[in-house]
């Protein structure tokens, strides 16, 4: 059994009641030629260096295997030490664990939340409120839950049941409830700044911002900002004012929605969130958001990076008045100027190297600048992505025609198809070469609108940071799965987006830390190494056991990149 051959190495070491016991005599196997033998070895201080003296040469380890000595041998040395006995009893089945609780989440992330000042900020925030249950608590264990198993407030209360989150049993629905109504609350109208587009002022911006500055210098000052929204929908009625239809990024037009706008650092870091009515269009979002963004954290010197379904010419102008300078996506087909006088204007491509591009890169990306009055485009081209933009579009010319020879006309409603169709006067449709020729102008390219000074090569690199964050986004969305909310009021609902939030913010922390230390992980992977990490609750005649599995994988690094000290694998209890 893995646990058992885990530690079975420490059947000299001893733990008290009340305090550890350093393990000083341990069993060790010893490689000499082709065999391996075990040895008993003694831990010794010699001049401030821990060094290991043989007491003892028990024998050949595939030879007391055989004979039964080893087996033989531990019976013996569990009559001295609890641990042994609880190790031996469990692996020879004489005793079966009577609970299990998952250690691995709630240990690396307390820590996590811990460092990151969070019980602070929430104990301030609730100077003068008395609740008769631990809201800070309850705001950790909805955070998790969000982590390892998305789903509703009423399932998190159920969930939380299995991991070692410590005495919780006066913890119930309702405290969920009104943790998440807590959250969303607005803030009273003295700390109401002037009316916008966008919620109110509310509890849960005061985290944020007190998170910002207790690691401000972690931040960069937002010198760059990253903006992404998306849409999440509610199986309900969607609270009392939040709750509109809207373009869904869900594919779900049928239900109310909200909008959520999600700020981010140069590093992909999570900022903050803004909160929108579900009718309220990306195009309309940037400027609001960029004022709140200023106001709240206190920047004067920003740059937005955002993508092109939130740029307008009212836009840029709005944002060169508030001298925000900006990078940003451009409509490639649907502006004139872009289609046929940017992409036409001649000049030569630069290759783009950043710092996670290789230099030998055999279709790195190109870029070249053109200047329309006082207009600053960014043309970007690369070859591989042109490459499949040829191939894709060959495929959907293939199946148009193949359909045409049938004569079918239902076609004419497949948007992919239709962007290539013409319909002479009376005739029948056909593909419309014309229109083929043009669209291959477009193969690989994109162009980025920007006032700042920023060399094209560094323009590009900034917007291709964007579209990272955007993926960064996406997976965190998917992953924690917010969507769809079953609360009916605005306040909970925005408390219970909150939370998806903080849990972002928990797992770029940790996800950083391990990055740092050159461990790259996939985030489920990650997440369920650490759900197996467990403990089991064993009795052994009038005493009862705790015994920890050994943490594995992607467990054991997280555990040492946040500093967690893991004590004794067997504990009394």
């Amino acid at each position: 059994m893995l646990i058992y051959q885990q530690v079975a190495n420490i059947t000299c070491s001893d733990t008290d009641k009340d305090q550890e016991t350093e393990v000083l005599v341990f069993a060790r196997v010893k490689k000499s030629g082709p065999y391996q033998y075990v040895q008993v070895v003694h831990n010794e201080r010699i001049e401030g260096r821990v060094r290991q003296r043989v007491i003892a040469t028990l024998g050949r380890l595939d030879v007391l295997k055989e004979t039964g000595q080893l087996e033989g041998l531990l019976e013996s040395l569990a009559r001295f030490s609890d641990h042994a006995a609880v190790l031996h009893a469990l692996k020879t089945n004489q005793i079966t664990p009577t609970s299990t609780v998952h250690l691995g989440p709630p240990l690396v992330f307390q820590k996590l939340w811990e460092q990151l000042g969070l019980p602070g900020i929430l104990r301030q925030l609730l100077e003068g409120r008395k609740f008769e249950f631990p809201l800070e608590r309850v705001v950790f264990i909805t955070v998790l839950h969000r982590l390892f198993a998305p789903g509703s407030d009423r399932a998190a209360e159920r969930w939380c049941r299995k991991y070692a989150l410590g005495d919780i049993d006066d913890v119930d629905l309702q405290h969920f409830y009104r943790t998440m109504g807590w959250l969303g609350e607005p803030l009273p109208p003295d700390q109401q700044p002037q009316p916008t587009s966008l919620t109110p002022r509310l509890r849960k911006d005061l985290i944020e911002e007190a998170l910002f500055q207790e690691h401000r210098d972690l931040f960069s000052n937002l010198r760059l900002v990253f903006l992404d929204t998306t849409s999440i929908y509610f199986e309900g009625d969607g609270g009392e004012t939040i709750g509109h239809r809207g373009y869904s990024k869900d594919h779900r037009p049928d239900l109310k929605q909200m909008v959520v706008a999600m700020v981010m650092d140069d590093q992909g870091r999570p900022v903050c969130c803004e909160l929108l009515p579900g009718n309220t269009a990306d195009i309309k979002t940037l400027i609001p958001v960029v004022d709140r963004l200023r106001e709240r954290f206190g920047i004067r010197d920003v740059c937005v990076v955002a993508d092109r379904g939130m740029i307008s010419k009212q836009t840029m102008s709005q944002l060169s008045q508030r001298k925000v300078r900006y990078i940003l996506g451009a409509r490639l087909r649907n502006v004139k100027e872009i289609r046929e006088t940017v992409l036409s204007r001649g000049g030569r491509y630069h290759e783009v190297h950043g710092p996670r591009s290789k230099s030998k890169d055999p279709s790195p990306l190109k870029v070249k600048q053109v200047l329309i009055d006082e207009r600053r485009y960014i043309v970007c081209h690369n070859e591989e992505q042109a490459r499949k933009d040829r191939a894709d579009r060959d495929a959907i010319l293939d199946k148009l025609r193949a359909q045409l020879k049938q004569g079918s006309k239902s076609l004419v409603g497949n948007k992919g198809y239709h962007k290539y169709l013409s319909s002479p006067a009376g005739g029948a449709f056909e593909v419309d070469e014309v229109k083929v020729k043009q669209d291959v102008r477009f193969d690989g390219k994109w162009v980025l609108q920007t006032d700042t000074d920023l060399p094209a090569e560094e323009v590009a690199m900034r917007y291709k940071d964007l579209l990272m964050v955007e993926n960064i986004f996406r997976t965190m969305k998917s992953i924690l799965d917010t969507r769809p909310i079953y609360h009916k009021c605005d306040d909970t609902i925005r408390g219970h987006v909150f939370c998806s939030f903080l849990a972002l913010v928990l797992q770029w922390e940790l996800q950083s830390r391990m990055r740092s230390r050159g461990w790259n992980t996939v985030w489920q992977r990650l997440r369920d190494d650490l759900d197996e990490f467990q403990e089991l609750t064993l009795p052994l005649g009038e005493k009862t056991f705790a015994i920890r599995t050994p943490p594995v994988g992607d467990a054991g690094r997280a555990i040492q990149a946040v500093g967690v000290a893991l004590g004794p694998s067997v504990r009394l209890i």
